[in-house]
């Protein structure tokens, strides 16, 4: 099925490009696990749709706490709870819309090895959120996590590959054209020695050609392909993309 319009109209009204992908990064999670990722590996959908504070340090009520004064048991003395004060700085931030599939592996506990990067139309509609964009690619590459970035915007221009070389101070030999928009780039970050070094796939894309399938890293070891296309189609079907698209045409 070729690449639609998933932000102008007749698509962008009977079928929301939030809803469409949430259920494009399962399929993507999906086919990976079933099909592509090799064993104590396993794909992840992580979508934030809007601002959200995650704290890597979760705390839950215990089950197994002493019972009150009243209940029988020792009774223990509560804990005091700390009430810190006002922030003396307070400053504007922005929290862009995040539709991420996170590859990890299993052995020994869970690790990051690579992820898919969606771009929402928030990743690329001002300054500031392009080059936060490029820092969390800049993120995943130096810790050694392989990634893809997969830009069908419409609705907003602006290369976020060409963010992510401002970033690196790339030569402009490593840039897109700035008119391309639409693409998927492949990062295969690896360290040999003394030698640091990202291999990069940059694949431009048309709105009515398929995607292609692209190299997914799963760090130096392993390297797996990643159909697009295929996803796609599955996305669409579970959407029922199909049909909207061909009776606006009809």
């Amino acid at each position: 099925m070729p690449l639609l319009d998933h932000f102008h109209p007749p698509l962008s009204e009977r079928r929301l490009w939030e809803s469409f992908y949430t259920t494009w990064a399962s399929a993507l999670a999906d086919a990976l696990n079933q099909d592509i990722l090799p064993p104590d590996y396993i794909a992840l959908e992580q979508v934030h749709l809007g601002a959200a504070l995650e704290i890597d340090v979760a705390t839950f009520p215990d089950s197994t706490a002493s019972p009150s004064p009243g209940q029988g048991g020792t009774a223990t003395v509560p804990r005091t709870v700390w009430t810190p004060a006002t922030a003396p700085l307070v400053f504007a931030a922005v929290f862009p819309p995040s539709v991420t599939v996170e590859i990890l592996s299993t052995e020994g506990g869970r690790t990051l090895v690579a992820a898919i990067e969606l771009v929402s139309p928030g990743n690329k509609d001002r300054p500031t959120k392009r080059r936060l964009f490029a820092a969390k690619c800049a993120t995943y590459l130096s810790r050694g996590v392989g990634l893809v970035v997969l830009d069908v915007v419409t609705s907003r221009q602006g290369n976020l590959h060409n963010e992510l070389a401002d970033l690196f101070q790339l030569d402009a030999v490593l840039r897109m054209p700035v008119a391309e928009s639409l693409y998927t780039a492949a990062y295969r970050p690896l360290r040999t020695g003394d030698t640091e070094k990202v291999e990069t796939g940059l694949t431009p894309l048309t709105i009515g050609q398929p995607l292609p399938k692209v190299p997914l890293s799963l760090g130096v070891e392993w390297c797996v392909p990643l159909d697009l296309e295929e996803s796609y189609c599955e996305a669409c079907r579970r959407r029922q993309v199909d049909e909207v698209a061909t009776r606006a045409v009809g």
